[in-house]
């Protein structure tokens, strides 16, 4: 029993390796169906349960994806080009579009976003974050971003509710010259940030909010403004899924060599 148990992961696991291999080689390019279950049961001569598990292991490292009824298809990666050290660039002045969209449809991608403003007691480590007072309250705006109708990751900042709870901020709009200048006008200008970037596994609400497959691991990049006297005003945390993103940071005046 334990044998062919064995033998029966180990041939669903060959044919994935065997699709992984033609995707990966390009015999089968993005965005192409993939044969049917009926076409690979066929030719690996096997049950098409064991095609249906290979196929699973597949959906679940994001190489494809199901498109009932027509099958299988080859994903089409285009991945978001992210780049923390923009926070702090000049925002664009149309009202109706921030910088990831206008950044995004100048790709000629189409971009939307959708903005929830709420008062809440904030997470420990975000409180510890922006230092708040036991029972003290935030404003946070969670936005999901999204291109070509897919999640692409979330956006939630969190406020000291004190400091903001007369302004724009706390408005479910986009603010069209940035909370940054909004923070300033109201005499909180960030001069400097701390960014933090994580790797793990999403939690349900994330899995939930960018629909994440099974197995999609994000990065975690969360970024707190400080003012002139090194007072937190603002914690962003990013969820960026591993499957959508490359992180780019440029930097300058260093010497690449290895010493």
């Amino acid at each position: 029993m334990a044998a062919t148990r064995q033998n029966r992961v180990a041939v669903w696991a060959q044919i994935a390796e065997d699709l992984r291999a033609q995707i990966t080689d390009g015999t089968h390019p993005a965005d192409a169906q993939l044969p049917t279950e009926a076409d690979l049961t066929a030719k690996y001569g096997v049950a098409r349960a064991t095609v249906r598990q290979a196929l699973a292991a597949l959906v679940n490292e994001g190489l494809i994806v199901s498109r009932a009824p027509r099958g299988y298809f080859i994903r089409l990666r285009k991945p978001l080009y992210y780049r923390p050290q923009q926070e702090f660039r000049p925002q664009p002045l149309s009202p109706e579009m921030d910088r990831f969209m206008m950044d995004h449809s100048a790709d000629g991608r189409e971009p939307r976003q959708t903005i929830e403003v709420s008062i809440v007691d904030p997470p420990e480590d975000v409180k510890k974050r922006l230092k708040l007072a036991d029972g003290e309250l935030a404003a946070v705006r969670r936005r999901i971003r999204y291109l070509d109708g897919e999640p692409f990751n979330t956006n939630d900042s969190y406020f000291p509710l004190r400091l903001v709870q007369d302004t724009e901020i706390m408005r479910p709009a986009d603010i069209a010259r940035g909370a940054n200048e909004v923070l300033a006008e109201a005499g909180y200008p960030q001069v400097r940030a701390l960014d933090e970037i994580y790797t793990r596994m999403p939690t349900p609400e994330e899995i939930r909010r960018l629909d994440l497959a099974p197995g999609t691991p994000v990065a975690c990049h969360i970024c707190t403004g400080l003012c002139p006297d090194g007072t937190p005003v603002r914690v962003v945390m990013n969820i960026l899924p591993g499957d959508r993103h490359v992180i780019v940071y440029e930097r300058g005046g260093i010497d690449l060599d290895e010493k």
